[in-house]
């Protein structure tokens, strides 16, 4: 996080690894964390793409020790806590401040549908829990949570001390809707997608959180340098290959799958979902490997 106290830059939802048997893999999170630490800005892990739901309370709590252990004094670490229950995301935000943690952030509370006055007591739990002032994220996701946040509850957060939003709504309207009511107040507005940075940086965004950078880091890192120059022209034709890079991402039953595909095809790590994910096929992959071959994108490979 930069002086302004907001998220900026190439943030990934880190995913996690895991062994065959679907225990934690701790070397392979270390080794993650070492590659992307040398090449982002940030990382977002226990997200969607981190498993965090997948996952025990006290396995979250692993992650986000060794995690922040091992990028300590290189890029700040933006830890998920959402869960069902307010007491989940309590104690995890509690325990991610005391450990150092740049901010947390949740999706609203998943599997029941709640009003808004129910998802303002899971966010009021989250910064009760958290020292005065901590930076407390909305994750605002409404394909996993089930529902929306609406406007009005947002800027009851703001007001009680919420920081800001990753805003996964993939809506280029509603981002611009947080903009204009909240980013101009201060309310740091974080686009959850490398899909649309470039209209995003259009307006105003200065931080996106995308799960492409897992396996691809430089060039989403160029491409949030490019719209933060004001190149817009060279970030347009980088946008449209971040695309077609997601187009492939497609090849696998789940992007979060094709992460793990991709990691392991470029030499970065090879690891494991955790079930009920089942990993890519080996044709899911021999499909992955070809397209980014055609891409040209393989040249360099990982560490």
């Amino acid at each position: 996080m930069d002086n302004r106290k907001k998220l900026y830059g190439v943030v990934p939802p880190m995913i996690t690894p895991f062994t065959e048997g679907g225990e934690l893999d701790i070397p392979g999170l270390e080794a993650l964390v070492d590659y992307l630490a040398s090449e982002v800005d940030g990382l977002f892990i226990c997200g969607s793409y981190g498993s965090g739901p997948l996952m025990s309370v006290e396995e979250r709590k692993i992650v986000a020790e060794t995690t922040l252990r091992r990028a300590a004094g290189k890029i700040p670490v933006v830890v998920h806590t959402g869960a069902a229950s307010s007491r989940d995301a309590a104690e995890l935000s509690a325990h991610a401040a005391s450990r150092g943690a740049a901010a947390v952030s949740a999706v609203g509370p998943y599997y029941y549908h709640h009003n808004a006055d129910g998802v303002l007591a899971f966010y009021r739990a989250m910064l009760a829990a958290v020292p005065r002032g901590f930076p407390v994220y909305v994750y605002h996701n409404p394909r996993f949570s089930g529902y929306e946040i609406d406007l009005g509850a947002m800027k009851k957060l703001a007001d009680e001390g919420a920081r800001g939003v990753k805003d996964a709504t993939f809506d280029i309207m509603k981002f611009a809707l947080y903009q204009r009511e909240l980013g101009e107040t201060g309310f740091d507005v974080v686009l959850g997608t490398e899909s649309m940075w470039l209209s995003a940086r259009a307006l105003g965004a200065e931080a996106y959180i995308p799960g492409l950078a897992n396996a691809f880091p430089e060039i989403c890192v160029a491409m949030h340098r490019q719209g933060m120059a004001g190149d817009f022209e060279a970030c347009r034709r980088t946008q449209f290959a971040v695309n077609r890079l997601r187009d492939v991402m497609y090849l696998a039953r789940s992007t979060q799958l094709a992460v793990y595909a991709m990691l392991e095809i470029r030499g970065i790590l090879k690891a494991f979902p955790r079930s009920p994910f089942l990993p890519a096929s080996g044709a899911e992959k021999a499909r992955i490997a070809e397209a980014l071959a055609a891409l040209g994108v393989l040249q360099g490979g990982g560490a």
